[in-house]
């Protein structure tokens, strides 16, 4: 019985692809595409960039495709590659001065932000917007092998195993690092009272 096309498994679309039906890399893009701009925007900080570099690293795995070893998961492959595409990205860039603040219209360099009082989801929508940056910042503050670990687990969604297999780690460390990351990042988020 054939497989139905969210059904097949990635290593089968390989596979088709390899065999000369190019249309199914299409599948593999549409499966991944959301979780590896999510997981690029998390290490790139920009959603351009983001989408940009995503892909770029789809037109990298295309073009190596034959080189894919498949007794790994195609996806940890997919993001090892994101991640190095990542690293060479934010090694290239060069530090920019970004103004704190944005003149208003009548010039004198300060710049209001205004909500409308009477919309109630405006102070939820700034919390919501706090909390994000709270944890965005606790994430960042993490020394890279646990903020790499939280981000590959939590924003690329693989697995422990993939997660294990990407960075050549015992899937007990993997686990044991990701149980410590999320520790301390508790310890940041929920200081005692």
């Amino acid at each position: 019985m054939p497989h139905d096309r969210a059904e097949r498994p990635d290593e089968e679309l390989v596979r088709s692809v390899l065999a000369g039906d190019r249309e199914r890399f299409g599948e593999l893009v549409e499966r991944y595409q959301g979780r590896l701009v999510n997981y690029l925007y998390r290490l790139v900080r920009n959603l351009d960039e983001a989408h940009d570099l995503a892909q770029e690293v789809f037109v990298r795995v295309y073009q190596a495709l034959d080189r894919f070893d498949p007794q790994y998961r195609f996806s940890t492959w997919l993001f090892r590659v994101a991640q190095n595409a990542a690293i060479d990205l934010i090694r290239k860039r060069r530090f920019r001065l970004v103004p704190l603040s944005r003149p208003d219209e009548e010039g004198d360099g300060t710049y209001e932000l205004e909500l409308a009082a009477d919309d109630p989801g405006a102070l939820a929508a700034i919390e919501s917007g706090e909390r994000d940056e709270q944890v965005r910042r606790a994430i960042d503050g993490l020394p890279w092998e646990y903020r790499e670990l939280i981000l590959l687990r939590h924003y690329g969604e693989l697995a422990y195993d993939e997660i294990a297999q990407a960075k050549g780690m015992p899937l007990g460390t993997v686990k044991n690092k990701l149980f410590r990351a999320r520790q301390m990042l508790k310890t940041v988020l929920e200081p005692e009272s």
